[in-house]
């Protein structure tokens, strides 16, 4: 574990990430990161859990829909 040093940006106040977190991570500059409350406290990461619902939810529409779908693309 190390510890990060909140940060004065402007009127707000932040972290800064070491490059070491960010590689493994998969992040850049400008990407989103999410933030889970748990119970051990807050997680952070890049996954949106509400997106792969979305996602989950547009996989099983297509594969029961295929026949549709494959009309609409020609």
């Amino acid at each position: 574990m190390s510890a990060l040093k909140l940060t004065q940006i402007g009127n707000s106040v932040g972290v800064i990430l070491p490059k070491d977190v960010l590689a493994r991570m998969k992040l850049e500059k400008g990407d989103n990161i999410f933030m889970t409350d748990t119970e051990n406290g807050i997680a952070l990461s890049p996954y949106d859990a509400e997106f792969e619902k979305q996602m989950a939810a547009a996989r099983r529409i297509m594969k029961s829909r295929r026949h549709v779908l494959r009309e609409l693309a020609k």
